[in-house]
């Protein structure tokens, strides 16, 4: 029976008139009365907040459970009752980008739908067609905004923009190719092509030789970094660059990196590995995964393939569950047995690996009173070496005097963090100097004390490229600056606040203090092994200039020099080049990836690109970019 008044004759339940609102999670009228719309269990939310709120998006980082009433759908049971080519609007809204497009694309209407839909199917095409140019056709329509990474934000905004037909607007990028494959790459500059064809200014802060390269002008800071820097060294095209003698960027655009820097080291049935056996976790399908030891290894494959659920969510993830310190081989492998693993059937190998670790580029700590130097744990030394001096002894100070952290020698106006908060009322708290100490963190008793004609506080102001000639006397402090300064991060002073420093320092300074500890080990003598670490790096070359790149380099190297395992998810040329072996993922992103498509040395990825996206990128670039040397032994 059907009825023109929308009730049921039998129960006489009755439902308003369809509207557009009904199937929207964002209103009352449509969403889920559980979960108010998120679509997840959420305690305390309500509808009164709109979940932009800052202290939801910290709680969501936890992978909360799906709503038990909606499902995760986000709707309430009228709008999911609501059927489209059978389909309701939220099994639409699971769909990804590119599925979506093919459903509008082979859609067909009847003469009364066309009328209807003429101009929606236009929009609804034309803006999915944007998602798929700037590379997030892999991305699910309804995906949670929490869980997009920077770049994936950004290219959203990016295809909203494009979608928009502006004129004479000016749009500030800030490194739009962040987390980009090379091939996405391509389709990223030629959108913001277009965007600039329609009578637009693009101003993009990049660090990608290919953006650099099609800009139509260029303007490069430098010479150096921090102090040293802040200069307009360039202006001009990119010709206008590579021939000037004060920029870096210019050489570098002028004379490439060369590879590999050192021979690649050979990975064959002696090298032992890291087996993860049948991984099944998101999009990936069943693979087993190896990794050979003592190796630089680099995960590539494009956006959304699955490269950091391999590296992270599965072997990351696994090793820190399973790895104990100082454990021995029998206890781990009963550990091992009893541990419900995440992602994979088993774990292969782990007798090799003494400790796992990933080194991001989350900040080293959260106070001011944290700092390169307190980090890196060469401060300790410093403060001997004043407690030694004899204006030290005479006064009866112990090390213990010299630092900032606590009651005695430090400045008790701002206890020892050199900045005071002043609290605004309706406005962010202001951090200014310590009007006491002038940001030194010490109190004139200590500040009194000097060594070299320098005070703790004096110190505490040099940078790295000072301080690497003034401890030049006392090893173990020398040894870890001029890893600071090897990494270029020699602009750095010693009591920069960590809070202060980006991503890239901070992650830079984790590898230093790890490099540190390679010392220790050898210092150790022959008879005890050094312990085996697996790093796992996601990224690094994020915010990285190509100088910064081969330092970056050269660090990962010294890590597996050591005897170490370098684990690199990354789409940067120059360190793909530098693989000891090479993991590719794909051929796709999302459902159409997460399957193994290539693996080996760089030189045998590129010798499949016809099948990997990867393959043919690093084909291109290693005919310019390759240089002869001897095989590794």
């Amino acid at each position: 029976m059907f009825s023109t008044k929308r009730a049921c004759p039998s129960c006489g339940r009755s439902f308003a008139e369809l509207d557009p609102r009904l199937f929207s999670f964002n209103s009352r009228h449509g969403w889920c009365e559980s979960c108010y719309g998120t679509g997840v269990e959420m305690p305390g939310f309500d509808e009164q907040q709109s979940g932009e709120e800052l202290w939801w998006n910290e709680w969501y980082a936890h992978t909360p459970e799906a709503c038990g009433a909606c499902h995760g759908q986000r709707l309430n049971p009228t709008a999911l009752s609501v059927r489209f080519r059978e389909r309701s609007i939220a099994q639409l809204a699971g769909e990804s980008v590119a599925a979506g497009a093919a459903f509008f694309a082979r859609l067909r209407l009847g003469t009364r739908e066309r009328q209807i839909a003429r101009d929606l199917l236009a929009e609804i095409r034309a803006r999915l067609k944007f998602l798929e140019r700037v590379g997030l056709g892999y991305l699910q329509l309804d995906r949670a905004a929490p869980t997009l990474s920077g770049g994936e934000a950004q290219r959203i905004r990016l295809a909203a923009q494009l979608g928009s037909n502006l004129q004479g607007v000016c749009y500030v990028l800030d490194e739009p190719t962040i987390g980009l494959h090379p091939r996405d790459n391509q389709i990223l500059l030629e959108s913001l092509s277009e965007l600039a064809g329609h009578r637009n200014t693009l101003v993009v802060v990049e660090h990608d030789e290919e953006t650099i390269r099609r800009a139509d002008h260029v303007l490069d800071l430098g010479p150096a970094a921090g102090v040293r820097g802040g200069e307009v060294v360039g202006a001009g095209t990119v010709q206008d660059l590579t021939g000037n003698p004060r920029s870096t960027t210019g050489r570098f655009l002028r004379e490439p990196l060369l590879h590999p820097a050192q021979p690649h080291r050979a990975v064959n049935a002696a090298t032992p590995l890291l087996t993860l056996e049948r991984v099944t976790l998101h999009n990936i399908k069943g693979s087993d995964i190896r990794v050979p030891l003592g190796r630089l290894v680099v995960i590539t494959g494009v956006s959304g393939s699955g490269k950091s659920t391999v590296a992270r969510d599965v072997l990351y993830a696994n090793l820190r569950r399973l790895l104990a310190e100082n454990a021995p081989a029998g206890k781990r492998r009963r550990r091992a047995a009893g541990t419900q693993l995440i992602g994979c059937d088993a774990v292969r190998g782990l007798e090799h690996v003494d400790r796992v670790l990933e080194v991001d580029q989350t900040p080293i700590g959260k106070t001011p009173r944290s700092c390169p130097a307190t980090y890196v744990g060469f401060w300790d030394e410093i403060r001997r070496i004043y407690a030694g001096t004899t204006e030290a002894r005479i006064r009866g100070y112990s090390a213990s005097r010299f630092s900032f952290n606590t009651a005695g020698g430090r400045c008790e106006a701002c206890e020892g963090q050199g900045v005071k908060t002043i609290e605004m009322s309706f406005l962010p708290d202001v951090k200014v100097l310590c009007d006491v100490c002038g940001g030194r963190r010490f109190n004139s008793e200590t500040l009194s004390v000097l060594w070299r004609e320098a005070s703790i506080g004096d110190v505490l102001a040099m940078n790295v490229d000072d301080a690497v000639g003034f401890f030049a006397a006392h090893p173990r402090v020398h040894h870890a600056l001029k890893l600071l300064q090897d990494v270029g991060l020699g602009y750095l002073t010693l009591g920069q606040p960590s809070p202060t420093l980006s991503g890239g320092e901070a992650q830079r300074i984790k590898l230093v203090t790890e490099l540190s500890k390679v010392r220790d080990d050898v210092a150790r003598g022959p008879r005890q092994r050094p312990k085996h670490t697996l790093y796992v790096l996601d990224e690094p070359t994020v915010g990285l200039h190509m100088a910064d790149v081969e330092k970056l380099i050269h660090v990962l190297h010294r890590l597996v020099a050591a005897g170490n395992t370098a684990v690199v998810v990354e789409h940067n040329l120059d360190v793909m080049a530098e693989a000891d072996w090479i993991l590719d993922l794909g051929p796709e992103a999302g459902d159409g990836g997460g399957r193994i498509v290539a693996q080996g040395p760089p030189g045998e990825i590129a010798r499949r690109r016809k099948r990997s996206h990867t393959g043919r990128v690093l084909d291109d670039f290693l005919r310019e970019r390759t240089r002869d040397v001897a095989p590794a032994e």
